[in-house]
């Protein structure tokens, strides 16, 4: 099979030969052969595992949809951390998530900020002192 694993920025890993692979969804961990049924499903965070004539090899994914058609395998998640050792997967993967955190953390602290500032601009301009003066009969 060829497995495919991309990000919105890149492609994390693009391999032949895989002749297993193992994988978590919303009903636990399941896995795919070479011939097996074609199958869309919705990944949670976990490490997906795939042999190949090298060896095993992890990648600690953010949760995704794989795909599977024909011979191809194509997982697209938001972020992936790939090793050929579990070991040493768990280290990378506090660091890389870790970083992501602090990246969205600063984001939605960033969108708060917005929208109190627009909140504050409506009130502002709902209050009776900065409402327009209606225009009289002699205005016109």
């Amino acid at each position: 099979m060829r497995l495919t694993i991309t990000t919105p920025l890149r492609t994390v890993v693009q391999t032949d030969g895989v002749s297993s692979l193992r994988a978590e969804d919303e009903t636990g961990l399941f896995g795919v052969e070479p011939g097996h049924a074609p199958l869309l499903t919705a990944l949670v965070p976990s490490i997906v595992t795939w042999r190949d004539a090298t060896g095993t090899h992890f990648a600690a994914v953010r949760g995704g949809l794989l795909t599977l058609r024909g011979d191809r395998v194509e997982i697209a998640t938001r972020e992936a951390v790939v090793s050929d050792a579990l070991d040493e997967l768990q280290p990378e993967l506090i660091r890389t998530f870790r970083s992501a955190r602090e990246e969205e953390e600063r984001s939605a602290s960033h969108a708060a900020r917005l929208e109190a500032e627009a909140v504050r601009r409506i009130t502002q301009a709902l209050r009776p002192s900065a409402q327009v003066r209606q225009l009289g009969p002699h205005d016109e």
